[in-house]
């Protein structure tokens, strides 16, 4: 029987046949959910796509500009303010495949939006959290650790939506575009963080970034989805989880390529 080598590109070309084939009009989940954006459209979303992304490290930010006034106003030593710090990180690293696989069931529009309201939320409340608790370290470990959950999601949606709505030859540059989002929102909650926190105190660096979040959803949901593609039950998301068909994948051969371990040692 002859071998069959497969590789990394192998299968990624699969899938990238299957978004293309998918994207002029043969659903997988719906007509309307696969057709390819129009320039306009395009241009569009990248932009709120781009500012969401902003937003994402804009909130993702506010902890660290304000830890050492925390860490003052709460007498926490660095061992404590490490833990709050690092718990966004054990939250982040467990919903990279579910948010995935949940985007190509129902949707990275829907997964973006529903994610970016609860952690949007969860900024604008946590200095409520903490002056309300007499145990602020526990609920804002915890918070962070929810935060982590729900941003992890982010970028396997985005892959995902742009698989379905972005032409191949246009799917770069949006993605690279978009993906700009981390390097400004840094820089901008930076420069905006580090005044609010001098003026303000630290809760106005969380309300900032919160409600601008926030602000963020209620506007994509009003302008850009209608009122079917923002909504998510718990049927969808039951369905999400279920799996309609098994695909077999020669997990082995793809281990013994060197590319694949340049990319595990790069993310490491």
């Amino acid at each position: 029987m002859a071998a069959v080598r497969v590789s990394g590109t192998d299968v990624l070309l699969s899938v990238q046949r299957e978004a293309e084939d998918s994207c002029p009009g043969e659903p997988t989940m719906t007509a309307n959910a696969n057709a390819c954006w129009s320039g306009s459209q395009a241009r569009v979303w990248t932009l709120m796509l781009l500012l969401g992304t902003c937003l994402l490290y804009c909130t993702r930010v506010t902890m660290p500009i304000c830890a050492v006034a925390m860490s003052e106003e709460f007498s926490w030593n660095k061992k404590q303010s490490g833990i709050v710090l690092g718990s966004f990180f054990w939250g982040y690293c467990f919903t990279q495949v579910i948010g995935g696989h949940l985007s190509d069931k129902i949707g990275g529009e829907k997964i973006l939006l529903l994610s970016a309201s609860a952690w949007g939320l969860l900024t604008t409340i946590t200095p409520l959290v903490a002056h309300m608790t007499s145990v602020p370290l526990l609920f804002l470990t915890i918070l962070r650790f929810l935060m982590g959950l729900l941003q992890g999601v982010h970028f396997p949606a985005l892959a995902s939506l742009f698989s379905r709505k972005v032409q191949e030859n246009e799917r770069a540059f949006r993605c690279c575009t978009v993906g700009c989002g981390s390097q400004v929102g840094t820089l901008v909650i930076g420069a905006v963080g580090s005044l609010l926190l001098d003026q303000y105190g630290w809760e106005s660096v969380f309300y900032f970034a919160g409600l601008c979040t926030l602000l963020w959803v209620y506007w994509m949901c009003s302008h850009l989805l209608s009122e079917k593609e923002h909504t998510v039950s718990l049927e969808d998301i039951a369905k999400g989880f279920s799996s309609s068909r098994q695909i077999h994948v020669s997990w082995k051969p793809l281990f013994r390529k060197a590319s694949v371990w340049a990319v595990k040692s790069f993310c490491l």
